[in-house]
């Protein structure tokens, strides 16, 4: 069988859209024919990446949103030769693409028209205008998916999903990858010239650097921690000059580094101390996720969805939403746990992620989904 995954683009690699890469490259294992399609961009590393693992990309090159005519011809000259028996969409302006394509195809008679499934990936449900366009095409996707409980709530309590075509389908993690490596530890140490204090803590922050993450609270609490505290923050987005003239602002030069993106985030999340997220809104964090199937414990602000990644007291610390004392306070309370304590955390979180977001049982549960409809 055929399967379509399309969303709005890989060339910025978030969340969802790794966790669309991964779902892509396990059903391929598992003897799908597998697709992606980005409304926009050219793909990048990542297109490399589906295209080496034996799965088409295409771009539809769109420059003007959905706005954009000539990318929903092109788009749907390829459903009629392509011919998928599944369309997953993730995200809303890959959802809106399906859903409207799908209904000019009913509406037309057509034959062989593909199940339409829509992914939720954030409990944000956004402007009034999101709003109302899920409410409007609700009617038309076979099945809505969400990654956690919070998230199907959020758009429950919006209206702008079917309860009857809702289910909880959470993000996967294939922890034969992400797991512990000891070895890792001094190899990032040197990179970063770190070591030099005997009680330094390292800590990492992994996302893109948009206002929906927070790290402007982070940075707060950040100058109300020892001089031993340094801060890693891999990931790029809009924020980023502004985030590095407040780093500036608080005297945290030498003590915080912007990476950037970066390729090797498994290798940070074996190598750091603890990672922290400081976001206002989650749908069930990837990073958390990965993070806990490396050992890693983490402070975690209680946005929606992450209270489901980790369990407050026992794989990790979580603390209000956008209050930099009261991260301070919990990052200052890691930081001075026993050694063996931490690590006790670290294993209690790997463990979680094992049992419950292994992407082997995410597999099985999106294949049972796909032939049910099929």
């Amino acid at each position: 069988m055929h399967v379509a995954q399309l969303i709005p683009t890989v060339d910025r690699i978030g969340g969802a859209e790794r966790q669309a890469m991964e779902l892509a490259k396990g059903l391929k294992k598992r003897g799908w024919q597998v697709s992606a399609v980005a409304l926009s961009g050219t793909g990048g590393a990542a297109a490399e990446e589906l295209l080496k693992a034996g799965i088409g990309f295409v771009s539809l090159h769109m420059r003007k949103g959905l706005a954009d005519p000539r990318g929903w011809i092109q788009f749907n000259r390829w459903l009629r030769s392509e011919r998928p028996a599944i369309l997953h969409a993730h995200l809303p302006h890959a959802a809106w693409m399906a859903r409207w394509s799908i209904l000019g195809w009913r509406t037309t008679f057509s034959t062989q028209i593909p199940t339409v499934i829509d992914t939720l990936h954030s409990a944000s449900t956004g402007s009034p205008g999101r709003r109302l366009g899920y409410r409007l095409s609700r009617f038309i996707p076979y099945k809505v998916t969400a990654v956690s409980e919070e998230v199907a709530r959020a758009y429950l309590a919006a209206r702008m999903v079917d309860p009857r075509n809702l289910v909880v389908i959470p993000n996967g993690i294939d922890v034969e990858i992400w797991q512990p490596d000891a070895l890792a530890q001094s190899t990032v140490h040197n990179e970063f010239g770190l070591g030099d204090e005997p009680d330094e803590f390292l800590w990492l922050a992994v996302g893109r650097l948009e206002a929906v993450k927070d790290y402007t609270t982070l940075l707060h609490a950040m100058a109300q921690l020892p001089q031993a505290a340094r801060l890693l923050i891999a990931g790029i987005g809009h924020e980023e000059q502004a985030l590095k003239r407040l780093t500036a602002q608080l005297g945290l030069e030498s003590r915080v580094r912007f990476l950037g993106f970066r390729s090797d985030v498994r290798r940070l999340m074996q190598t750091c101390d603890g990672l922290v997220l400081s976001s206002r809104c989650e749908g069930l964090p990837l990073g958390l996720l990965e993070a806990a199937a490396c050992a890693l414990p983490a402070v975690a602000t209680n946005a929606p969805g992450t209270a489901e990644a980790l369990v407050g007291g026992d794989t990790g610390l979580l603390t209000p939403v956008g209050d930099a004392p009261a991260l301070a306070v919990a990052m200052r309370t890691m930081m001075q746990m026993p050694l063996e304590e931490r690590k006790a955390m670290g294993s209690r979180a790997r463990a979680r992620i094992v049992e419950k977001f292994s992407m082997k049982s995410t597999l099985d549960r999106w294949e049972a989904l796909y032939r049910d409809l099929i």
